[in-house]
């Protein structure tokens, strides 16, 4: 027990700590005065004479007026919005199909969803072709140029490798469809 003491002791301060119900009055952090900084520009009307040579004169100083402020960003964790969901939960059936709902089902759906696009994507991917007039064909003959990429070789009705590979495939099924059923006439 006294091995945990000190986690213990880490563990109360850290959830004393916890601000359970913030207010955004409250609890923002203070302005500080890098916040009320403005930055400026240097005009280029000339120097008075009683400022020192490593001096700017305040006179030639103009400050660069802010751009408006951006609107807070959305709490997007996943423990806030649960948490607000299990909040209007009317009782532990509700509670256990929020949880149910949002680590299996969802969870389950986006990763299919995910799977079935890469999916795609592989199989469009792998049978696009670079012959062919279309605007696809265009621009990935493009982007294949640009990145010095080599674009490959038409296998069709003109490559003698693949038609000699036909031929010998066609002649050796020939040759067995003939030693296989030629004797069946026969029986």
């Amino acid at each position: 027990m006294a091995s945990n003491a000190p986690m213990e002791i880490a563990s109360a301060i850290q959830s004393a700590s916890i601000n359970r119900h913030p207010d955004p009055a409250h609890d923002i952090n203070p302005s500080t005065a890098a916040s009320q900084k403005q930055p400026v520009t240097i005009s280029s009307s000339p120097a008075a004479s009683d400022v020192a040579e490593d001096e700017i004169p305040v006179s030639i100083l103009n400050p660069v007026p802010r751009r408006a402020a951006m609107p807070p960003l959305p709490d997007m964790r996943f423990e806030q919005s649960y948490l607000k969901r299990i909040e209007k939960a009317e009782s532990w059936q509700g509670v256990l199909w929020i949880t149910f709902r949002d680590e299996v089902v969802f969870a389950l759906g986006q990763g299919m969803l995910w799977t079935l696009a890469l999916s795609g994507w592989k199989h469009w991917n792998r049978s696009a072709k670079f012959s062919g007039r279309s605007v696809g064909t265009r621009l990935r003959r493009w982007w294949w140029g640009v990145n010095n990429w080599e674009v490959p070789k038409e296998r069709g009705l003109n490559d003698t490798k693949l038609a000699a590979e036909v031929k010998e495939v066609s002649r050796s099924f020939t040759k067995f469809y003939q030693g296989e059923f030629s004797s069946a006439a026969q029986d």
